[in-house]
């Protein structure tokens, strides 16, 4: 099976440009910008992977790069910023790139340039929380927390640790409120389109639309004419096919915090909720 697996990952690139090749009637994928998705984790990084696919029906792209680049290994291994700045240099001409990146003074130097194109799609952190505790928990044995999750007598337990964050015996986690200084960092980076996960579910096609613009804004003329592409990245959402796929909806956080979780939550994260405009005050 991992013979196979690697085989599959060794001709994909090849089979995706003899597609891309054979649909754009093209040997050449330098015209149109650079294209790299980041993401937070369990914020809606595979929502945005289907957009960026379709962008590739929209624009001569290749194809999306199948691996994101992280910032920790699969082995737990931090990676120094001289290894994720080859990675991302090293994203072949035409090929959209996408991963959970931080914006240290390298990522920024070389992805915020006028002439690529940068989305960043954060969540409501109530609702990251949430999806993050069942994710470890349920559908992901290998996470770092899933161990110490099982642990604990119920969801409540492990909500309030999402919270917290949790450093002891070896195990480290940050809290709420450190989970997102990583998002006000790119909030304020000029040539990254910030993008709400919220945003691409209830409102759609502005989001797409805006989206297309940003593409635009380098002085690329995108080939596909508006609503043809508008109807093809509409499509191409499809939150049942991601492999993470649990409700894929947002408010979903009413359904589990507690008066006791609302309460730690805002002791721990403060205003963090009314700087991300999530609210408007701290009496939700």
């Amino acid at each position: 099976m991992q013979f196979n697996q690697k085989i599959r990952r060794v001709l994909r690139p090849a089979g995706k440009t003899a597609q891309a090749i054979l649909r754009w009637k093209r040997l050449s994928f330098h015209d149109a910008p650079p294209i790299f998705g980041n993401s937070k984790p369990k914020s809606g990084s595979h929502l945005l992977l289907q957009v960026l696919a379709g962008m590739c029906l929209t624009a001569p792209y290749k194809y999306v790069d199948r691996e994101p680049i992280r910032t920790i290994t699969k082995e737990g291994r931090r990676k120094n910023n001289e290894e994720i700045l080859s990675e991302l240099q090293n994203i072949p001409n035409g090929v959209i790139g996408w991963g959970y990146v931080e914006p240290s003074v390298e990522n920024v130097s070389f992805l915020c340039q006028p002439n690529r194109v940068n989305y960043f799609i954060y969540r409501d952190p109530r609702d990251m929380l949430i999806s993050q505790v069942f994710f470890a928990t349920d559908m992901h044995e290998e996470h770092g927390m899933h161990s110490y999750y099982k642990s604990l007598p119920d969801f409540g337990e492990r909500l309030k640790v999402a919270i917290t964050g949790v450093d002891h015996d070896g195990l480290y986690m940050v809290s709420v409120q450190q989970r997102y200084e990583m998002v006000f960092r790119w909030l304020e980076q000029a040539h990254v389109m910030c993008i709400r996960f919220e945003d691409l579910i209830n409102n759609q096609v502005q989001t797409l639309n805006a989206m297309l613009d940003e593409v635009e804004s380098t002085g690329y003329k995108i080939p596909t004419e508006r609503a043809k592409a508008l109807e093809i990245l509409v499509e191409m959402i499809q939150p049942k096919k991601s492999h993470t796929f649990r409700l894929g909806k947002t408010g979903g956080w009413n359904e589990h915090f507690t008066e006791e979780h609302k309460k730690l939550f805002k002791d721990v994260a403060g205003d963090l909720l009314v700087k991300l405009g999530y609210e408007k005050n701290n009496d939700w």
